[in-house]
């Protein structure tokens, strides 16, 4: 969710790869219905495993309680957001998550353009 709303709101400023440290095989129906919502479809999108070498590309990184399993390089910019897992939750809660990333996401695209 949050690496769509960086795609939507960062426009071709912002380059956006998203991965995780342990992904599920596709992703969550509640997730994909939340965002078809808002107007983002991620019906053809695939969960992918984080990468090192998009991590060392990378000028931030935005993490979400990956812990010891995401590298971690010098110099790179970290935040560490505290999310809950959508897995198992209700429409209402994946509503709430998917407004709060929004949120997030609309305050992490005004930094860096500052």
């Amino acid at each position: 969710m949050a690496a769509a709303f960086l795609s939507r709101l960062g426009g071709a400023r912002i380059d956006v790869r998203s991965a995780g440290s342990t992904p599920s095989e596709k992703i969550h129906p509640v997730v994909v219905e939340v965002m078809e919502e808002v107007g983002i479809d991620l019906s053809a999108e695939r969960p992918k495993r984080i990468d090192d070498d998009v991590v060392r590309a990378s000028d931030v990184v935005i993490t979400m309680g990956c812990g010891d399993a995401c590298p971690i390089y010098p110099g790179k910019r970290y935040e560490d957001w505290q999310v809950d897992d959508p897995s198992g939750r209700s429409l209402e809660e994946v509503r709430t998550i998917r407004d709060d990333l929004e949120r997030r996401v609309s305050e992490l695209v005004a930094d860096l353009a500052s």
